[in-house]
C-alpha cells in the first residue's frame, strides 16, 4: 500500500517521533545530545518554526513543532541529515542513522497542545529511565520550570499563558499539572483520523479547507458512543445518566457532568449532540470545553475505563 503524503500547510502543528534505524541508539553520550539540540536550534533559526516540546531518549526523539513557511519535511530532512553526518563522522560509521519514515501526526493545537506536552515530557517516567522529571536533563520540561534555555529552543510563553499571565504563577501551575496522575493518554493521542491527523470532525474540515482534498473524512478509530461514555462515568464516578440529565446542583454531579462532556468531545462528538444527550444547552458544553486543562487526570481515568471495558467485551 502506498504511503499517504504528509499534510503540510502554514501553521500546521505536529507531534513528531524520529526513531533510530533498526532501533539503534541515536545518542551515545551527552555531547551527542547537546549537538542534536544545537542542530535543532540552527534549523529553527533558519526556518522559523516553533518548538513547544522535545525529549531525547536513547534511540528516539519526540518533538512538538508548529511550522511557518517551510514544510515539516524540509525541516526534518535538514535536521536528520546534519546530525547523521556528525554521528557517522564521530563514530566512524556509515549509512542511515534514523528510520527513513519518521512519524508526524498533524494535531489540533487548541485541544491537544497541553496533553501532548505532558505526554512528551513524561516519556522518561513511562520508560522508567528516571523516577522524577527533573532527573532527566534532556527535555524541554526544564525550560518550562525556568531553567535558562541556552540554545533558545523552546517557545514557552504561549503554553505558560494558558496557566496564567504571570510567569511565576504560570510555572507553578504548570508544575501542578505535570504532577497530576495520568491514565490512558497514549490511547487518546494516537487515536488518529486517516492515520495522519489527531482531532475531531471540525478539525478535519479545517484541514480540508487548507486544500487537503484527499483527506478521508472518517471518525476516530477508538470512538465510543455517548451511551458508553455515560456508562464509564457511572462506573468511575458513581453518577448515573439520570443524574447527569437532572437539575441537581451537587458539586460532584456538576464535576462529573463536565468530565462526561470533555470525554465525549475528545472522542469526536459534537457539542450540540452531547448537549442533546444530557438535555442541556449547547452553550454549556462549549463552556465546559474550555476547562479541559483542569480535569485532565479525571478525563484520562474515564478513557482508561472505556478502553478496559472494550477489551473485556472482546475476551
Amino acid at each position: 500500500m502506498a504511503r499517504k503524503p504528509r499534510i503540510e500547510y502554514y501553521g500546521a502543528f505536529y507531534h513528531v517521533i524520529t526513531r533510530g534505524n533498526q532501533k539503534q541508539a541515536t545518542f551515545k553520550d551527552d555531547a551527542d545530545r547537546q549537538k542534536y539540540l544545537e542542530v535543532l536550534a540552527c534549523y529553527k533559526k533558519r526556518y522559523g518554526y516553533h518548538l513547544y516540546a522535545y525529549v531525547l531518549m536513547k534511540n528516539h526523539v519526540h518533538l512538538l513543532v508548529e511550522t511557518r513557511d517551510t514544510p515539516l519535511s524540509k525541516i526534518l530532512q535538514g535536521i536528520n541529515q546534519t546530525y547523521t553526518l556528525y554521528f557517522n563522522r564521530k563514530y566512524k560509521t556509515v549509512g542511515h542513522l534514523f528510520q527513513g519514515r519518521y512519524k508526524a501526526i498533524l494535531c489540533d493545537k487548541d485541544k491537544y497542545l497541553l496533553t501532548l506536552l505532558k505526554y512528551i515530557h513524561e516519556n522518561p517516567l513511562r520508560s522508567k529511565t528516571v523516577k522524577d522529571l527533573s532527573a532527566h536533563l534532556w527535555s524541554s520540561h526544564h525550560a518550562y520550570m525556568g531553567k535558562a534555555d541556552e540554545c533558545d529552543l523552546i517557545d514557552v510563553d504561549q503554553v505558560l499563558r494558558m496557566f496564567s499571565e504571570k510567569k511565576a504563577q504560570a510555572r507553578q501551575l504548570y508544575n501542578v499539572y505535570m504532577g497530576k496522575q495520568v491514565y490512558g493518554v497514549k490511547e487518546a493521542i494516537y487515536s488518529t483520523v486517516d492515520q495522519r491527523l489527531l482531532g475531531d470532525e471540525d478539525f478535519v474540515e479545517h484541514v480540508v479547507e487548507k486544500g487537503v482534498s484527499e483527506l478521508k473524512k472518517e471518525k476516530r478509530k477508538t470512538e465510543y458512543s455517548l451511551q458508553a461514555i455515560a456508562k464509564a462515568a457511572e462506573t468511575v464516578f458513581g453518577v448515573s445518566l439520570r443524574e447527569l440529565r437532572g437539575k441537581n446542583k451537587d458539586s460532584n454531579i456538576m464535576k462529573v457532568k463536565k468530565i462526561f462532556c470533555l470525554v465525549a468531545l475528545e472522542y469526536g462528538h459534537r457539542g450540540r449532540e452531547i448537549a442533546g444527550y444530557i438535555e442541556k444547552d449547547p452553550a454549556i458544553v462549549t463552556r465546559y470545553g474550555k476547562e479541559k486543562l483542569w480535569y485532565r487526570a479525571e478525563i484520562d481515568f474515564a478513557i482508561k475505563t472505556l478502553n478496559e471495558e472494550k477489551v473485556n467485551s472482546q475476551v
